[in-house]
């Protein structure tokens, strides 16, 4: 109760006075101040979208809503609003477009990746079909699929004898994730898919992807993958980048499961959630980036 009345006391009429003092003081905006004292990064570009949303000014607010094609002329805004002269802090502009596009560049994310959630496989689609069996090659090299629909399916952790019914939550965005894991990542994935299949700790490696795919949707959805991407990516964050992401997923869950040694898959929720806890406590490190480091295929 006391932290919400001094949040409320803090946002509502100290923290206006203690920006009017310190502009008297040091002749800069809030904005250009964060601009000046962070470097490149998730704290620089988070207090910047604070500020944005704090101000009581429109202008201000609609920026973290801004395109990315809106961005120069969102800032060029902001400063008339603000009377900042350019000559006098050259590099203000350049800093705060940045942080920009990397509000804006998230937001777009979001947007990509929640359509591809959306977009379900249909086995008529001969793309997906593609990527399906682009999978299987990947994964088993040495072992040909006797047909589309077959037991075989298993041996990579889908549940049937047709892994369409296993996207149903995630839709193309769980293949994706799956290929893109294997695809550019090609000795790890088949090193976890190894454990996956160990006779006591193993567990369902498909079925566990498009989890860990959800568990990156989730992330993102919440905004909790901010200060990773803010980080890792100077620029607007792509689809690449949320592949990746998931990479680093998959394969420090494998080492997290083998390390905890659960008694059985059915143990799986628990260690999940357990997993879940340790990345969203990285989440909460200004400094986090979580990439996964091991060797490419190449």
């Amino acid at each position: 109760m006391l932290g919400y009345i001094w949040q409320y006391f803090y946002s509502s009429f100290l923290r206006f006075w203690l920006k009017w003092f310190l502009r008297q003081i040091t002749g800069k905006c809030e904005l250009q101040r964060i601009c000046a004292g962070y470097t490149q990064g998730a704290l620089r570009t988070t207090q910047i979208e604070y500020s944005l949303k704090s101000s009581k000014t429109k202008v201000l607010q609609d920026a973290v809503k801004v395109k990315e094609d809106a961005v120069v002329d969102c800032v060029a805004q902001i400063m008339r609003h603000k009377n900042i002269n350019e000559q006098k802090d050259p590099t203000f502009k350049v800093t705060l477009q940045q942080c920009l596009m990397q509000i804006s560049g998230y937001n777009t994310l979001f947007n990509a990746v929640e359509d591809l959630r959306k977009e379900v496989f249909d086995s008529e689609n001969e793309d997906h079909e593609k990527m399906l069996l682009k999978l299987w090659g990947l994964l088993m090299p040495s072992v040909k699929l006797e047909s589309r629909i077959t037991k075989q399916w298993g041996n990579i952790g889908f549940q049937g004898d047709d892994p369409k019914t296993d996207f149903r939550g995630m839709g193309m965005l769980g293949l994706v994730n799956l290929v893109f894991f294997s695809e550019n990542y090609t000795n790890a994935a088949r090193q976890v898919l190894s454990h996956a299949n160990h006779p006591k700790l193993g567990y369902s490696y498909a079925i566990v992807g498009i989890n860990l795919t959800e568990m990156a949707y989730s992330l993102l959805r919440s905004g909790a993958l901010k200060a990773h991407f803010y980080n890792s990516v100077s620029g607007k964050p792509e689809m690449h980048d949320f592949h990746q992401l998931y990479c680093y997923l998959a394969y420090e869950f494998d080492k997290f499961w083998v390390d905890e040694e659960p008694e059985s898959i059915m143990e799986f929720n628990i260690y999940r959630e357990k997993f879940h806890d340790k990345v969203k406590g990285y989440l909460l490190e200004s400094d986090v980036n979580l990439i996964l480091k091991v060797d490419a295929k190449n």
